[in-house]
């Protein structure tokens, strides 16, 4: 496991049996017990501690009756899609395209394309255009003068590349967004 990166990691998974497309970003290291029940579209990212529930273990209460029962169902998740940390994809579900799932949250049903779903059970908060005009908005009065200065906005950039980018330019980053979020003691918000 120590060869890959949460770039190169696919290849590792699609020995195990899962469908991977193409340039995604896996920060796991497991997509639990049926990995070949598993099918991740192109330029993904599923965030750390995603859990990926293809089996249905509540049947044991029926296993003295009937030894052998045991409940399984798929997981896709379409093209272009973002699954935040922590978020549980329970089986059968499908998340469409385009289409961001909460941290935390605990998808128990199909997620509509084009859509943002939060919370415990996941529903729909907004639609992706409606989050992508909030985040531009918001990053345009957050971001740094001269961050990624030689890029160009529209331009292909490999997830790999986007990621070293940001590397990259983490200390112009993190001095810009200290000034921003600074919060004095004078504004009656302190830290101590």
């Amino acid at each position: 496991m120590n060869k890959y990166n949460d770039f190169t990691i696919a290849e590792y998974f699609r020995r195990q049996g899962v469908e991977i497309g193409e340039n995604n970003r896996i920060e796991i290291r497991s997509f639990g017990t049926e990995p070949y029940l598993i099918r991740v579209g192109n330029h993904c990212t599923i965030g750390p501690n995603v859990s990926f529930i293809t089996h249905d273990g509540g049947v044991w209460v029926f296993s003295e009756q009937i030894p052998s029962i045991q409940k399984f169902a798929p997981i896709k998740i379409m093209d272009n899609c973002f699954i935040g940390l922590g978020a549980m994809i329970l089986g059968g579900v499908t998340i469409g395209p385009n289409s961001i799932v909460g941290a935390g949250s605990v998808v128990t049903k199909d997620v509509p394309p084009n859509s943002v779903v939060a919370g415990n059970p996941a529903r729909v908060v907004s639609t992706i255009e409606e989050y992508r005009k909030k985040a531009v908005e918001m990053w345009e009065m957050q971001k740094p003068r001269g961050y990624f200065g030689s890029s160009q906005e529209g331009g292909k950039y490999s997830p790999e590349d986007i990621q070293k980018m940001k590397f990259k330019h983490l200390g112009v980053l993190e001095k810009h967004l200290k000034n921003l979020f600074r919060v004095r003691k004078s504004e009656g918000i302190g830290c101590g």
